[in-house]
């Protein structure tokens, strides 16, 4: 006979995960605990009758820091509850209210869904996990969990139980898959399990939290002993929940059949796409990767949001003189326009806000991407597809065919896709594409060391654009940052930059932030192709003379560009220390 064993749960304390949310300083967390153990009551109970926080909050709170459902025990039909004895001793002892069972689950109502001594004892007790879903803490003058009036009724009201998806009372996502039906697998059972509701409630309260948040990438990793989910917002990982290790397979499945991937296949990564509609009818595009890894599937989402591309040029953070020179680069007929900077500095939104500017009736637009990330009405798109034949240079070569003004490649990888690029440049094309290097005058080096000759380099390139993104600072919150005249320097600003009346800030941290930072703001080095730099490079001038000759010509470095915006307070010095460490 088989015994089960339930892996230990590490899950943060009620207080912890309000601190990690903002909802209360680490300071009160202390005082908070120290008050309920001298008083001998639960924290949840101290937090509510100090009026640290309302009991809706509180509620409100745990239930998305945990991804649990909220549930007004007000609407309960409480006749419809199971009546074993078992159940009823948890009420009294921990303030929780069985609603129903599922399979080896059961459905847990309590005001504290990380009181772990409640779900050791119902494991020990029943064998079964608990699906916890969370209650507003009553505030009467002595505290105790809003669940318990309720059981009482349902202790004199006896009736069949009703499958518990239909006893929550939970918001509304309204996710729905856009497009064509999904693969289904095969196997019906096979498909109960992926499409088992609590999995399709975690994944849509995910995306909901994500979109919330204004989070560009969802992380989903699995550990030996744990899984953990981490959001990228602002440029910065955080990690927002950790859920049961046994919804991996399933939660992976279940993206993988959206994103219209093979869920048989565990043992290579897969790319793929997926477009949903919420329920005030806006669609969201959303890209995903998996990625075997020791413990099971990495899966990765990224946000694509078109809207970003009508926010303008205006809205990137180019300086007035930069904004000029780009203007004037796509007003051009023919020659090559690249974008340069390490992945996640926005490269894609700046061409696209490019491509916005141009897009117009009268103009034929072709783009080749690895996927395509932004959706443009208006635009050819192309996704490249190395596995049948489509790539980057296949892509260009049908592209001439197809009387284009305007072209976009997603990047420049090789030898065959800069040729065909700059031949197109030079014979009345527009092109505009992206290359990974760390600065404008870096990129006339690569493409030398690609094998373009000189003099190919000199007659199509026309601007060069390299970019970093840096966290902009709250400003609700952000503070003055004293710093002597020496640091400064040593910052990078000149003398001359002193002058004035200005002061750098540092971030804070609120309610309405990420530690001190909202948002992201661009800084650019943007180098135009002038007469004098096109000599350098038939010369073969090295990387120095080429940045020597841009600076005598206006063109900033990026820390000087970066540091404009500390005197403008967009963003703080370490942030542009941090984005331009040179």
């Amino acid at each position: 006979m088989s015994t089960a064993i339930r892996a230990p749960i590490h899950r943060p304390s009620a207080l912890e995960i309000l601190v990690a949310q903002q909802r209360i300083t680490l300071a009160q967390a202390k005082v908070i605990g120290l008050a309920a153990m001298t008083k001998q009551v639960s924290p949840l109970a101290e937090l509510v009758t100090s009026q640290t926080i309302t009991a809706r909050d509180l509620a409100k709170t745990l239930a998305g820091a945990l991804s649990c459902p909220l549930m007004d025990l007000s609407v309960l039909a409480t006749t419809q509850l199971p009546r074993d004895p078992a159940f009823i001793a948890f009420q009294d002892k921990f303030q929780v209210m069985v609603l129903a069972r599922r399979s080896n689950r059961l459905l847990v109502a309590g005001a504290n869904p990380c009181d772990q001594d409640a779900e050791d004892a119902i494991w020990q007790a029943t064998k079964l996990a608990v699906e916890w879903v969370v209650v507003e803490y009553d505030k009467l003058p002595q505290p105790k969990s809003a669940v318990l009036a309720a059981a009482n009724l349902a202790q004199q009201e006896p009736a069949p139980p009703e499958p518990w998806d239909e006893v929550l009372a939970t918001d509304s996502f309204d996710f729905e898959s856009v497009g064509e039906e999904p693969e289904r697998p095969e196997s019906e059972a096979g498909q109960a399990e992926i499409d088992s509701a609590p999995i399709v409630r975690f994944f849509q309260s995910m995306l909901d939290q994500a979109l919330k948040l204004g989070a560009s990438d969802l992380h989903f990793e699995p550990y030996e002993t744990s899984y953990r989910v981490r959001f990228r917002i602002d440029g910065e990982m955080r990690e927002i929940t950790k859920p049961p290790t046994y919804i991996k397979e399933k939660l992976a499945s279940r993206i993988k059949v959206l994103a219209r991937l093979d869920i048989s296949e565990k043992r290579v990564p897969q790319d793929g796409r997926m477009k949903l509609r919420m329920r005030e009818g806006r669609e969201i595009d959303f890209r995903v990767s998996t990625l075997p890894t020791l413990f099971g599937e990495k899966v990765v989402i990224r946000i694509l949001d078109s809207s970003v591309t009508k926010l303008g040029i205006e809205a990137l953070g180019y300086e007035a003189d930069e904004k000029n020179r780009l203007m004037r680069a796509i007003g051009r007929p023919n020659g090559m326009i690249l974008v340069t900077g390490p992945t996640g500095s926005g490269k894609t939104v700046s061409l696209y806000s490019c491509l916005n500017v141009l897009n117009r009736e009268g103009v034929n637009i072709a783009t080749a991407e690895d996927p395509s990330e932004i959706n443009l009405p208006g635009v050819n798109q192309v996704n490249v597809n190395e596995k049948t034949g489509l790539t980057f240079a296949a892509a260009l070569k049908s592209f001439l065919r197809q009387d284009p003004d305007i072209i976009m490649v997603g990047e420049i990888r090789d030898l065959e896709t800069a040729d065909i690029a700059i031949k197109a440049a030079q014979t009345g094309h527009l092109v505009l594409s992206t290359l990974h290097t760390n600065d404008a005058p870096a990129t006339l080096n690569r493409l030398r060391n690609m094998g373009i000759a000189p003099f190919n380099i000199a007659s199509s390139v026309i601007l060069i654009t390299a970019q970093r993104l840096t966290r902009k600072l709250c400003p609700a919150c952000k503070i003055p940052q004293a710093m002597s005249t020496q640091a400064l320097l040593e910052a990078g600003f000149k003398p001359e930059d002193l002058e004035g009346q200005w002061t750098p800030y540092q971030p804070v941290g609120c309610p309405k932030c990420n530690n001190g930072f909202k948002g992201r703001v661009g800084i650019y080095q943007v180098m135009p192709i002038t007469e004098a730099i096109q000599r350098l490079i038939l010369e073969d001038a090295s990387q120095i003379d080429i940045a020597y000759q841009a600076q005598r010509e206006g063109v900033r470095t990026m820390r000087e560009s970066g540091l404009l915006k500390v005197k403008a307070g967009l963003t703080s010095i370490d942030e542009v220390l941090g984005a331009t460490n040179e």
